[in-house]
C-alpha cells in the first residue's frame, strides 16, 4: 500500500511541476500582452508603470504558489510584501520628458517676426498715428505697450541657453513633484502683456503639475480686461478669472487667489511676466525636499522699451541675493564670496536674506501656517520685506534658484495710483517694523520721518494678532536674524547721541549721499528737501572734535 502511493505521489508530481509551469507561462503572456496594449492605446507613462507593477505582484505571488507546491524547488526570488498599487505615493525613478510634456505645445512662429526667440521689437519710421499710440501706451503701463502688441503672445525664447545642469538636471519620483495654482494678480494690464504670461506658463510648465491658473483682477477699469477677457480664457479649461469688487490692493488680492487655489504649491507671478523652459520642476522639487523653504525663480529683465529677453549664460553668471536697507526698501547685492563657495553646481539653491516677493512659490499648507500675508497692510508695499523677516525668524528659509528663470519687466516707475497715497507704504512699515524688528525698528523710524509720524499718531492698525503670531510659532528675534541670516549688513548704533539733518542755514544746503552711494562716493551739499533719505545721516561723536557721519 505505501509502496503504490509512493508511485501515485511521484507519478502527479510531474502533473503538479507541469501545472505550475502552464500557469507561470500564462502571467508571462499577460504580461507581455499588457505592453502590446500600451502601445496599441497609447496610454499615459505613469498609469502604465502603475499596471506593470500590479502584474509583477501577480506573477511574484505565482512564484511563491509554486514554492509552496514544490517545497524542494529553490527559486531564487524575493518574497514581496501585499502592497496596495493604488496607494503608493510615488514611483521610483526619474521623471521622463514624456511625463513632463507641457499643458500646451507652442505653434511654430515665423523666425524673422517681431519679437522671435526673445529678441528687441525694433521701431522705426513710425507714422505719427502710431508714434501717439506708442506714447499713450507708454503713459498708461510705463514700458512699450505699442511693441508688446506687436509681438506675438506665443513667442518663443531661442535655444534654452541655461548651464548643462540646469538642462540636464532629473527630478526624482520620490518625494512626488506637487500640483501647484498660478496666482497671477493685476489691475488695469494691458491685454498683450497679461495674455503672453498665461500662455508662456502653459508652455513650459508640465500638464501633471500645473492644476489651474488663476487670474485675479484687483477692479480693473479697462473693458478689455472684463467680459472679453472672460470669454477669451473659456477656451482653457485650467484658466479662471476672479475678481474684486473693489480695489484693495496685491496684498488681498493673492490672499482671495490663494482661498481659491487647489493645488498643493501656490506659485506667484506678476502680470508682465514670461517663463523660461524648465523654469517650474526645480521650484517644485525643491520644496517636494522641505516644504518650509519659500523658492524664487532667478529673475532676468524684459526689456521695457524694446522687449527683448535677457537669456540666461550657459556658463552661469554673478549671482545676486535680496537685501533691504534700513529704510525698509528691497534691493539687490552681489553674493558674498563664502556663500558662493557653498553652491557645487548651478543646480545648488541661493539662499537670500530677502526675496523681491513678486515670483515666488511656497507650499499652501506652510503658506497658511507661516501666516500668509498681514491681511491689514494696504495695496502694496512692505510685504515682501515681512515675509522674508517671518520665515527666516519662524524656521523657514529663502531661497533663489538659478536653474528656474522668468523674465520680468521692470517698469521705471509705477503707473498705478493708491487710492490711499503713498502713505499706506509707510504705514505698512510701520506694521512689519513693530512685529519682527524689535529694538532695531527705531533705525528705521529715524530714517522715516512719515514712519516715525504713523507710529506717534498710533496710525498703523491693530498688530496684535500678528504678535501672538510670533509668539505661537516660537519665532526667534531680529538680533539672531541680523547674526545668522544677514550678518553682512551693517547696523548703526542704536542709540547715537545725535542723530538727523547737517543743515547750512545760509545757503539752504543740506549734507547728501547723492544717488546710488554704496559708500564709495563722496557726500555732497543739496537743497534741502525735508524727505530723510540721502539726507538723513546719523551723528556719531567721539571723545575729538570730529564729527563721524553715517548714511545708512
Amino acid at each position: 500500500m505505501t509502496l503504490r502511493w509512493l508511485l501515485l505521489r511521484r507519478r502527479f508530481l510531474h502533473w503538479k511541476i507541469g501545472a505550475v509551469a502552464l500557469i507561470f507561462i500564462a502571467f508571462l503572456f499577460l504580461m507581455q500582452r499588457e505592453v502590446v496594449d500600451y502601445n496599441l492605446k497609447n496610454e499615459p507613462v505613469v498609469n502604465e508603470r502603475a499596471r506593470k507593477n500590479k502584474m509583477l505582484d501577480l506573477m511574484m505571488e505565482a512564484v511563491n504558489n509554486i514554492k509552496d507546491v514544490i517545497p524542494n524547488m529553490q527559486i531564487k526570488a524575493p518574497i514581496r510584501k501585499h502592497e496596495d498599487v493604488g496607494k503608493r505615493q510615488c514611483l521610483p525613478g526619474y521623471y521622463t520628458a514624456a511625463e513632463l510634456k507641457p499643458v500646451l505645445d507652442r505653434p511654430l512662429l515665423d523666425p524673422n517676426s517681431h519679437g522671435a526667440s526673445g529678441k528687441p521689437f525694433r521701431i522705426s519710421n513710425l507714422s505719427p498715428e502710431e508714434k501717439q499710440e506708442m506714447d499713450r501706451g507708454e503713459k498708461k503701463h510705463c514700458f512699450n505697450a505699442f511693441a508688446s502688441d506687436r509681438i506675438s503672445l506665443h513667442r518663443d525664447l531661442g535655444p534654452d541657453t541655461r548651464p548643462p545642469e540646469c538642462i540636464e538636471q532629473k527630478f526624482k519620483r520620490c518625494p512626488p513633484l506637487s500640483t501647484t495654482s498660478i496666482i497671477i494678480v493685476f489691475h488695469n494690464e494691458a491685454w498683450s502683456t497679461l495674455l503672453r504670461t498665461v500662455y508662456s506658463a502653459m508652455y513650459t510648465s508640465p500638464a501633471i503639475l500645473l492644476k489651474e491658473i488663476i487670474l485675479v483682477d484687483d477692479a480693473s477699469e479697462d473693458d478689455h480686461l472684463k467680459s472679453k477677457l472672460d470669454d477669451y480664457v473659456k477656451q482653457f479649461q485650467i484658466v479662471k478669472v476672479v475678481r474684486q469688487k473693489e480695489r484693495k490692493g496685491l496684498i488681498t488680492a493673492r490672499l482671495l487667489g490663494a482661498s481659491v487655489a487647489t493645488g498643493d504649491i501656490l506659485t506667484f507671478l506678476d502680470s508682465h511676466c514670461e517663463c523660461f523652459y524648465g523654469w517650474l520642476e526645480p521650484m517644485l522639487a525643491r520644496i517636494a525636499e522641505n516644504n518650509t523653504v519659500v523658492v524664487s525663480p532667478d529673475i532676468l529683465t524684459i526689456d521695457l522699451n524694446t522687449f527683448e529677453f535677457s537669456k540666461p549664460s550657459p556658463y552661469g553668471h554673478n549671482h545676486n541675493r535680496g537685501n533691504f536697507d534700513w529704510g525698509l526698501s528691497f534691493g539687490w547685492e552681489s553674493l558674498p564670496e563664502h556663500e558662493e563657495k557653498k553652491r557645487k553646481d548651478e543646480t545648488y539653491p541661493i539662499k537670500s536674506p530677502t526675496f523681491a516677493g513678486g515670483l515666488f512659490s511656497i507650499s499652501k499648507k506652510y503658506f497658511e501656517y507661516i501666516g500668509s500675508y498681514d491681511e491689514q497692510m494696504e495695496i502694496w508695499g512692505g510685504e515682501n520685506i515681512e515675509m522674508s523677516f517671518r520665515v527666516w525668524q519662524c524656521g523657514g528659509q529663502l531661497e533663489i534658484l538659478p536653474c528656474s528663470v522668468v523674465g520680468h519687466v521692470f517698469r521705471s516707475k509705477s503707473p498705478h495710483t493708491f487710492p490711499k497715497g503713498t502713505r499706506v507704504i509707510a504705514r505698512n512699515q510701520v506694521r512689519l517694523a513693530d512685529v519682527w524688528m524689535d529694538e532695531y525698528k527705531n533705525i528705521f523710524y529715524r530714517r522715516n520721518q512719515e514712519a516715525a509720524t504713523i507710529v506717534k499718531e498710533r496710525s498703523f492698525g491693530d498688530i496684535s494678532k500678528r504678535l501672538n503670531l510670533r509668539q505661537q510659532l516660537q519665532c526667534k528675534n531680529f538680533t539672531w536674524y541680523l547674526t545668522n541670516i544677514y550678518p553682512e549688513l551693517y547696523v548703526p548704533d542704536l542709540n547715537p547721541l545725535m542723530y538727523g539733518e547737517i543743515k547750512n542755514t545760509g545757503r539752504g544746503l543740506c549734507l547728501d549721499a547723492g544717488e546710488n552711494n554704496l559708500g564709495d562716493k563722496p557726500l555732497i551739499m543739496y537743497t534741502c528737501h525735508g524727505l530723510g533719505g540721502n539726507q538723513e545721516p546719523t551723528l556719531f561723536f567721539a571723545d575729538s572734535p570730529i564729527i563721524c557721519v553715517y548714511n545708512y
